[in-house]
């Protein structure tokens, strides 16, 4: 599993799993049914505490990603991929409302908003 983790990113080590992970399961590159790394390898993989795995992997249960069976595992949870699409749009909605505001604050215009926009969407 190709999985990054970046020590000048503002997230946490578990937190940047889960939103790999997470990633990967809404793009489709794993499906449901498919079994993930148990928490011990993908820890020594990436060089780090079993500990931290174990809170990546209880993120993404508790939204609905993944099912863990003792002794068995986790497994990618068969997903609603447009329930799952819709959640996503409604958190980027929330983010893109909240960057408008502190941009009118600040005396940005729209037209420089859609130039900072479309840099870091590339």
């Amino acid at each position: 599993m190709d999985i990054i983790i970046s020590n000048s990113s503002g997230d946490a080590i578990y937190k940047q799993i889960a939103d790999q992970i997470q990633e990967m399961i809404l793009l489709g590159r794993l499906k449901e049914g498919e079994a993930l790394p148990s928490m011990r390898l993908l820890a020594k993989e990436l060089r780090i505490s079993v500990i931290t795995t174990k809170r990546a992997y209880e993120e993404l249960e508790s939204m609905g990603l993944i099912e863990s069976y003792t002794g068995k595992g986790s497994f990618v949870k068969g997903q609603n991929a447009e329930l799952l699409k819709e959640k996503n749009l409604r958190e980027m909605e929330d983010n893109l409302k909240e960057a408008c505001e502190k941009a009118k604050l600040c005396g940005v215009s729209l037209n420089d908003m859609k130039e900072l926009l479309e840099i870091m969407y590339e």
